[in-house]
């Protein structure tokens, strides 16, 4: 069998949606915002099972993951469990951009060459991540409102 062209993106998404399920754990037990809590445990819960269904979509595959540490990941996580504010969270982490906007997953089903299952799984995932933006989107806008309303 061939090498499938897409085992990269697969590691990548293993590795990167681990990642990210910490980092994001680190805020939600520092949060004093129910409402950043709430969002950010329904985005954690999303990013384990995403790097845990690649992983295993990897492994079905006959391979495995490659680690490759993310030289951002420590400043993330720091950021993440600093005592910065949710809204500045939620900016540098680029939840305020606008979740109509094109994004990174608008090229993903270029690759031709994507099996049948897999293409499920990134079909499935993009949606996910497309909706986490929506979600933080709206927690970012509703803390920008409260700021604006005790300003």
């Amino acid at each position: 069998m061939k090498k499938p062209s897409y085992l990269g993106l697969l590691n990548a998404l293993a590795i990167g949606e681990g990642d990210a399920a910490e980092y994001l754990s680190g805020w939600a037990d520092v949060t004093k915002d129910d409402d950043v809590r709430r969002a950010l445990r329904t985005v954690i819960a999303r990013e384990a099972e995403h790097s845990a269904v690649f992983t295993k979509r990897l492994d079905e595959l006959g391979y495995s993951v490659l680690p490759k540490p993310d030289p951002k990941h420590a400043k993330r996580v720091r950021l993440a469990k600093s005592s910065k504010s949710d809204l500045e969270k939620l900016e540098a982490f680029g939840f305020d951009r606008d979740p109509s906007m094109p994004d990174i997953f608008d090229r993903m089903f270029n690759n031709h060459d994507i099996d049948i299952t897999t293409g499920a799984l990134l079909g499935r995932y993009i949606a996910e991540e497309r909706d986490t933006l929506r979600l933080l989107n709206g927690v970012y806008r509703k803390l920008r409102r409260r700021a604006a309303a005790a300003a």
